[in-house]
């Protein structure tokens, strides 16, 4: 960005326009949805089905769209981009990323349908008839369809994009950063707002919406288990828990809280999965799994175009189910990108479309097929009952199902933990991207305060409790898939914003390329090979840096200020280090600044060299994409004013080639709200 934030706009804030109105929008549509209940369930209902009646074409072939558009970027050479700087690696082991990812994408709601939809497809199909062979492999394959790697998709291209512009760019981490490119500054104006608003209030809802069908299966566990009668106090007292246990998770932060709670849920679900996998007929549901597996893959492309445009009859079931799911995948995006993009920071667009996709793909497979196989068969040996509890009353499918298996007492304590662990975590990643979704940060690579997502933790609760106590929970359900529709139009933009930004990137690594390298010109090698050495102690980085780079800096500052530039030199310490750290600017007239930085890095002394001292200091070279990993010590000042000239002359052919192209004006820069200075 070429406007310089004001001091004001640098300082860590509320967002007021996105917090106001998303905070008016809320209680607007509680008071419609609890005062005019009725009245509002029947113009929802009615605007579920002329949206999937009317686009659920469109639903189709967005999903595919967005899917197709994630695996190019990902086998693309822009998939070695980091999303972050370029030195910057990976915050969580993949044990945690993996079970964050499970945790926040899926939630409780697979506990929901584990059992139920298999069912329910093999019994009531869209085409065909219920209970034959064929429609069971069919349900299966639906259900991997509905629950699989076309709506990850979704997920994985939000998460990309908002950790690509924030990380690695320093723009707010927010909806409205995605579309820099196309609208440049005027993402902090009136537009970026309602982005963003409408991003929160799918969020709220959403989420609202998941605890609300979460509550209703906690309280039939609890009954199951101990009796507890189901009903609105119980679900009211369960919500206080499940608001209660995710205020005290967001509070501990990602690391502590949100990543143990992701471990304990993994830990469950695999575990469950083992034990109805080895009690069941394990050598027919492992051939089943295969089996499934190839029907999916063999399937994928025509399912993901089937609108079903020749069988009327079945053109119901395509809106409640099909369209249902994809305009709910669409509506926690935002979410669920958002978090993404949060536990990501530093891996490769590469490593994050990859795992994003596929980790969570192997887990709901394995899932759907062993429970929902497992549920087929208990149906085709008679058990009727739970065939009619998986269309009628779906909360109570999976107990039925365990009570058919050993140890039902434990087994079904552990699903009612699963459930509520499953929402803790679906809440409290939620209030943390809420918070961070309508607070203007300085530093994007922080949350925002406690006080904040406490708000939005118990915001979620108290919607969840209106809208049961008023019997409006489907309505928020219709109004959640409504929303989906114009937003899938943000997701098409953000997908033009980031093909851009992608495209412009890897012309500036094109750049630095094209330009040689003279770092050594002018310079006595013996001379040189002294100050190497040297520079292998502390005292030695700390000559070069007062000797060589400062002097150097200042000097090409000033030939470059004679010459009509407007470069200033200042100097700053950095977090654990007493060090002044001189760094080089150069501001051009709408065009992205030239940063030339130098960060020490500690670094314990190789037994290999003669050194007095314990450690060393690294003087290692910042751009404004990050670390190059070049370190300057044993640099004469002559060769750090050739190292500076070597990447001014990139940067400046590098925004030359953006000039020619028409893209200068929409390169991502520094937001508002970001430090001036290389991405961390």
């Amino acid at each position: 960005m070429t406007d310089k934030p004001s001091e004001n706009e640098r300082s860590n804030r509320l967002n007021p326009a996105v917090f106001h109105g998303s905070v008016a929008g809320i209680v607007i549509f509680l008071v419609y949805a609890t005062v005019f209940t009725e009245h509002a369930t029947a113009f929802f209902n009615a605007g579920l089905s002329w949206v999937g009646s009317t686009f659920g074409w469109y639903y189709m072939l967005a999903i595919v769209a967005y899917l197709v558009f994630v695996v190019l970027i990902g086998v693309s050479r822009f998939g070695r981009i980091r999303l972050g700087p370029d030195h910057s690696r990976p915050e969580f082991s993949l044990l945690s990323w993996t079970a964050m990812l499970f945790a926040a994408g899926l939630g409780g709601a697979i506990l929901f349908f584990v059992v139920s939809e298999p069912l329910t497809h093999y019994l009531n199909p869209p085409i065909g008839d219920g209970g034959a062979p064929q429609a069971q492999r069919r349900a299966i394959v639906q259900t991997f369809m509905h629950w699989g790697i076309s709506g990850w998709g979704l997920y994985v291209l939000m998460g990309m994009a908002l950790a690509y512009f924030s990380y690695r760019h320093r723009l707010p981490l927010a909806i409205r950063s995605t579309l820099y490119p196309l609208l440049g500054k005027r993402i902090y104006g009136p537009i970026g707002d309602v982005v963003d608003i409408t991003a929160v209030l799918a969020i709220v809802f959403g989420i609202a919406t998941a605890l609300g069908i979460g509550v209703i299966q906690m309280n039939y566990g609890l009954t199951y288990l101990f009796g507890v009668p189901e009903g609105l106090t119980a679900q009211i007292l369960l919500i206080v828990l499940v608001v209660t246990m995710a205020t005290l998770s967001v509070v501990t932060g990602v690391d502590k809280g949100i990543r143990r709670l992701s471990e304990f849920n993994l830990l469950l679900v695999v575990g469950v999965v083992l034990f109805v996998l080895f009690q069941g007929d394990t050598l027919h549901l492992l051939n089943a799994l295969v089996l499934n597996t190839g029907d999916y893959l063999v399937a994928l492309i025509g399912k993901s175009f089937d609108t079903y445009a020749y069988a009327p009859q079945a053109q119901s079931w395509f809106n409640g189910w099909t369209v249902f799911f994809w305009g709910w995948w669409i509506a926690w995006a935002p979410f669920v990108g958002l978090f993404l993009a949060r536990i990501s920071r530093g891996r490769t667009i590469r490593e994050f479309v990859a795992g994003a996709l596929f980790i969570p793909l192997v887990f709901v497979m394995v899932m759907m097929s062993v429970f929902g196989n497992s549920g087929i068969d208990m149906v085709d040996q008679g058990l009727v009952v739970l065939g009619e509890q998986a269309i009628d009353m779906p909360q109570a499918t999976i107990y039925t199902f365990l009570e058919q298996l050993p140890w039902v007492g434990v087994t079904a304590g552990i699903v009612t933990l699963l459930s509520i662990v499953f929402f803790v975590t679906s809440a409290d990643s939620g209030a943390l991207v809420l918070s961070n979704f309508t607070y203007i940060l300085r530093d994007v690579n922080h949350d925002a305060p406690v006080r904040l997502r406490v708000f939005w933790s118990t915001i979620i609760g108290l919607i969840t409790v209106a809208l049961l106590m008023a019997g409006g929970l489907k309505t928020l359900q219709s109004a959640v898939v409504i929303t989906a529709l114009p937003f899938s139009v943000v997701i098409f933009l953000t997908m033009i914003g980031m093909y851009r930004s992608l495209k412009v990137e890897v012309g500036k690594a094109d750049a630095r390329r094209q330009v040689a390298s003279s770092g050594a010109a002018g310079s006595d090698w013996r001379e040189r090979l002294d100050r190497t050495l040297d520079g292998s102690t502390h005292d030695g980085a700390q000559a070069t840096l007062r000797h060589a780079i400062r002097p150097a800096l200042v000097q090409l500052a000033e030939e470059l200020a004679q010459r009509g530039q407007h470069a200033t030199v200042t100097e700053q310490k950095m977090t654990g280090s007493e060090m002044l750290c001189p760094s080089l600017r150069v501001d051009f007239d709408g065009a992205p600044s030239f940063i030339y930085q130098i960060r020490p890095h500690r670094m314990q002394t190789p037994s290999f060299l003669p050194a007095d001292d314990d450690y060393y200091l690294r003087l290692d070279v910042h751009l404004t994409e990050g670390g190059l990993g070049q370190d300057l010590n044993g640099y004469t000042r002559l060769q750090v004013i050739h190292d500076v000239l070597n990447e001014y002359q990139r940067h400046l052919r590098f925004l030359a080639q953006a000039s020619e192209n028409g893209s200068l004006e929409t390169i991502p820069g520094h937001a508002v709200g970001s430090v001036a200075t290389p991405a961390d």
